[in-house]
């Protein structure tokens, strides 16, 4: 018979090794962006925008399920660094709107082989990884 708190055990949380592992591959990141300069939440903001250039920071923002408080600086940090340029939309001076620089289009040629190094240092298969990003994208789709 369960405990009246085997609810409460680590070892039954489903977020937990979600927490972990996203810690962890998270970690994996730095020896590839580091030298491309860019933090993990850099990276992925640049993916984003390597798909979809001149988007507003707020479709951006929706798209990375980040709020305008973690994305505002980060993009402030891409356009020093002169990756990305943010004007505002001549048809509505409310939106500002995020371009890729050329300097920012040359860094997803550098990138290019990132995943695939991550790829190689998890031990999962490749179809376990499959099916694990399609549960994943199931469960962000309800967020």
């Amino acid at each position: 018979m369960a405990g009246e708190y085997d609810c409460l055990k680590l070892e039954n949380q489903l977020c937990f090794p979600l927490y972990v592992c996203s810690k962890e591959i998270i970690r994996k990141y730095h020896p590839y962006l580091d030298p491309l300069g860019l933090t993990y939440t850099q990276y992925i903001t640049m993916m984003a925008l390597w798909e979809k250039d001149d988007i507003s920071v707020m479709d951006l923002g929706k798209e990375l399920h980040l709020d305008s408080g973690t994305l505002t600086p980060l993009l402030r940090k891409l356009e020093e660094k002169g990756l990305v340029r943010r004007e505002r939309d001549p048809s509505d001076e409310r939106i500002l709107i995020v371009t890729v620089t050329d300097d920012g289009l040359k860094l997803k040629d550098e990138a290019k082989n990132v995943p695939a190094s991550i790829g190689s240092c998890l031990n999962i298969s490749v179809n376990d990884a499959i099916s694990l990003h399609d549960i994943l994208r199931r469960l962000m789709s309800s967020f």
